[in-house]
């Protein structure tokens, strides 16, 4: 059994891959990482290519043909991860958005402290995100408030990208079937693992905006995540989901 995998799916991250695959791997915790690239023009899969020969064994790449959206990429990730029986399965953005160091914290939450499924919150002790404009930081929080309304959810942090998972969670709640593709794609997963029973867990994180490449974030990331809530509660309400 292979213990942990730190899933990070990429687009144009080039100013960003080594750095953070750096330093995943100098954190006293050991885990593995797996890169699914969405043919980054700018030469991240051959970055990561490149850094395969400074952690062999430790750093593994899946390139896909085209831009496909995160959820699939994550879908992607999560096979190649439970085909691996890695135990403990990782979310991770490559901006620095999420502070590596909090792996740690998260892997403690289910393998120590009985958690399922682990959220890196940055809601669960008021607002923790810095560099976002305000009318940002409203958005992601109000659109917690929302999916808590709607699905009866006790997560206050919905949409967050933070996450790790016992593989057992993702061989349950039936991967294969998910539909979303952006924020809709974060809340759908966690909505999944509430509905099979399993214990959600929030871990405090502060959450800082990218300093280097682009925001993936558009208007239809955010239309599928607020009309997608809604397909979630009646599809769980008709026993389809």
């Amino acid at each position: 059994m292979k213990e942990g995998v730190v899933i990070i799916p990429t687009f144009n991250e080039i100013e960003n891959i080594e750095n953070v695959v750096r330093a995943v791997f100098k954190l006293p915790k050991q885990f593995d990482i797996l890169v699914v690239d969405d043919n980054s023009p700018d030469g991240t899969a051959a970055k990561v290519a490149e850094l395969q020969q400074v952690f062999p064994n430790r750093l593994f790449i899946e390139s896909r043909q085209k831009k496909a959206g995160l959820g699939t990429a994550y879908v992607h990730g999560f096979r190649w991860a439970i085909a691996r029986k890695y135990e403990y399965i990782f979310e991770m953005d490559a901006d620095f958005s999420h502070n590596p160091a909090d792996l740690a914290r998260l892997h403690d939450a289910v393998h120590l402290h009985g958690a399922d499924v682990a959220v890196g919150s940055r809601y669960v002790t008021g607002v923790n995100v810095v560099n976002w404009p305000l009318s940002r930081v409203l958005m992601s929080y109000f659109a917690s408030v929302y999916v808590k309304i709607i699905t009866g959810m006790k997560v206050h942090d919905a949409t967050a990208g933070f996450m790790c998972y016992k593989r057992s969670v993702l061989e349950q709640i039936n991967i294969d079937k998910i539909r979303f593709i952006g924020y809709a794609f974060q809340i759908e997963m966690k909505y999944r693992a509430y509905a099979k029973k399993f214990k959600l867990v929030e871990v405090p994180i502060i959450f800082t905006d990218r300093t280097k490449g682009e925001s993936k974030m558009s208007n239809a990331i955010i239309t599928e995540a607020v009309f997608g809530v809604i397909s979630l509660r009646i599809r769980h309400l008709l026993n389809r989901l």
